[in-house]
């Protein structure tokens, strides 16, 4: 083992020996690195290493991309390959490959290389370092060489980061405390599911209430007092020792999209979990209550009412929601009651938020900004404004053959023409999106012109004024371009929510406690909704992000972080926990 004390006062020369097997066959990287040393922590020396090979010309970048192995390759074959290559290909049992897979490898090493002119690079031991199988190598080789050659670039870039993380892990004796654990935990909870194809949790199904009960189980193990309350929240509270302590809460959603990824939501209850049992089995307290709240739903799935269990904490649970329907003609309340809630007490769900001293959600980014930069975590700004629709069209269906083009009344047509509009709309302006995601033609036929559609609208803002401005245009688009095709629409507001900037005060303490980790403070806006808008309403909130995999995608099963990141994201928490100060 290496210390990273040897490290930092050894000559360019061996410091650049010591790293050698770190970045395939290429020395110049530590070479220029040990500029910039001292290094003030392992996770400062990792980020030195990566910002070379940013910095690198592209003719660099490729010899380091082509410096790399072909998995199962003819250098595997022949045996040339670093004692490094080895021990990772050996660890996902490439060199266990039965010969269909071996045959599907060589015919995709061959293709790739053909296409982009460089090898196929992945980090074999995947997020966790303990191994992808052969059969999550082939899916991930077949899904990549799909893409264009200057993402593939960079993609091949960021795994060889990741096997030099992994790397130097093993050459300085890192230890985790808390990434795989969280990693583990996000296994064991996706197992609860409403579809057995994919991770699908819905408010008050099966799926849910189990993991709810998961959730509390594993918070009373970590040393907390654990309740459900009666909209499905679990909370957690870790108690100071401080007589009439006040509460900074942390937490975020457990719920799911339909076929949804494993840390969205979630990692903002397993990570402070994971603290809290690191902290109880040290005997350690803080100086306040620390509160872990699992919320019930905030996507809206089963019943298109969002942020359910944040606004029963904050007060602001809308009761005539309780009588809203699933798909199956269910209500909210019968599911509340068919899980032996009492939705009499919902109001009393309320806190005081004289009692409450922050509100800090810790968040996979769900999107592609952190990992486009290198950096594994970042400190939110604010969350944008929210405005969703459901907009029906309806026109006249006839014969597809007998009406002519100038007599038609195509509700399709018109939903097409609205998709374009909306993204006229909203490029070109910074921090302005929107999206039609749901886009339906009901009963259908290849014959037949649509006489009815069903879509949806989301336009997100950081600035509300530029979104509801965005909002009006696209409206008054929808009413002009109906009524030019004679279509009927009808209009369904599901979401207005306001941007939620994040207090400067707590960014700062969350933007330092980064930095003490070795990671420079990287500011960035939310896009996406989160707990913490509800929670904005009852007092000062915050955001930490940490790195989405896969080139940013999330709401999807190909969502995926590290357990480097996860660590890197609890050790900033704690960090910030133990140094924080309250709101003067």
């Amino acid at each position: 083992m290496t210390t990273l004390s040897e490290l930092n006062t050894c000559d360019v020369t061996t410091f650049a020996e010591r790293l050698h097997g770190i970045y395939e066959h290429s020395p110049w990287i530590p070479q220029r690195a040990a500029a910039k040393r001292p290094f003030a922590s392992v996770t400062a020396l990792k980020q030195a290493l990566q910002a070379e090979v940013t910095n690198a010309t592209e003719d660099e970048q490729l010899g380091l991309i082509r410096a790399h192995p072909e998995l199962a390759g003819k250098a595997a074959i022949a045996g040339e390959l670093t004692a490094e290559s080895t021990n990772e290909q050996a660890k996902s049992g490439l060199n266990q490959c039965s010969a269909e897979e071996f045959a599907t490898l060589q015919k995709l090493n061959a293709d790739y290389n053909a296409k982009f002119g460089f090898p196929f690079i992945l980090a074999v031991k995947g997020p966790t370092g303990n191994g992808l199988t052969r059969q999550q190598i082939i899916a991930t080789f077949t899904r990549r060489s799909r893409n264009q050659r200057n993402d593939e670039l960079h993609e091949c870039l960021r795994q060889i980061h990741r096997i030099a993380e992994m790397r130097i892990n093993d050459l300085t004796g890192v230890r985790m405390d808390f990434g795989p654990a969280i990693m583990q935990w996000s296994e064991e909870l996706a197992q609860w599911s409403d579809d057995e194809q994919g991770l699908t949790c819905a408010y008050m199904t099966d799926a849910h209430r189990k993991s709810a009960a998961q959730l509390a189980e594993w918070m009373g193990a970590a040393g907390m007092e654990v309740r459900i309350d009666d909209v499905g929240n679990v909370v957690g509270r870790y108690r100071s020792n401080a007589a009439g302590a006040k509460t900074l809460i942390t937490g975020s959603h457990y719920d799911t999209v339909r076929n949804g990824g494993k840390y969205d939501g979630r990692l903002g209850i397993l990570l402070p979990i994971a603290i809290v049992k690191h902290l109880n089995e040290n005997g350690e307290k803080l100086p306040f209550d620390f509160e872990i709240i699992g919320f019930a739903e905030e996507e809206g799935v089963r019943f298109r009412s969002t942020f359910l269990g944040s606004n029963a904490v904050t007060g602001r649970f809308d009761l005539g929601l309780l009588d809203q329907v699933d798909a199956d003609g269910v209500t909210m309340r019968a599911a509340l009651g068919g899980a032996g809630h009492n939705v009499a007490n919902i109001p009393s769900i309320a806190r005081d938020p004289a009692n409450v001293l922050a509100f800090v959600e810790v968040h996979i980014e769900q999107g592609p900004v952190l990992v486009g930069k290198g950096l594994p975590l970042g400190v939110v700004t604010a969350i944008a404004g929210s405005s969703r629709y459901l907009v029906e069209l309806r026109g006249l269906a006839s014969h597809a053959g007998t009406t002519p083009m100038t007599m038609r009344k195509d509700a399709a047509a018109a939903a097409a023409e609205i998709v374009l509009l909306v993204e006229r709309r909203c490029a070109g302006i910074e921090a302005l999106v929107g999206t039609v995601g749901q886009l339906q033609v009901p009963n259908g036929s290849v014959n037949v012109i649509p006489g009815a559609c069903k879509l949806s609208l989301d336009i997100r803002a950081a600035d509300d004024e530029v979104r509801k401005s965005a909002v009006k245009d696209v409206l008054d688009g929808i009413a002009a371009i109906c009524e030019r095709r004679f279509i009927e629409f009808k209009l369904e507001k599901v979401v207005e929510a306001a941007a939620a900037p994040c207090a400067p005060w707590l960014m700062d303490q969350l933007g330092a406690a980064v930095e003490r980790t070795g990671l420079p403070r990287f500011d960035l806006l939310s896009g996406a909704g989160h707990d913490a808008m509800a929670m904005a309403a009852m007092t000062d909130v915050a955001m930490l992000f940490t790195r989405c995999g896969n080139g940013g995608i999330s709401h999807n099963p190909l969502e995926t972080m590290t357990a480097d990141d996860a660590e890197l994201g609890a050790q900033a928490l704690l960090d910030f926990l133990r140094n924080f100060k309250a709101k003067a």
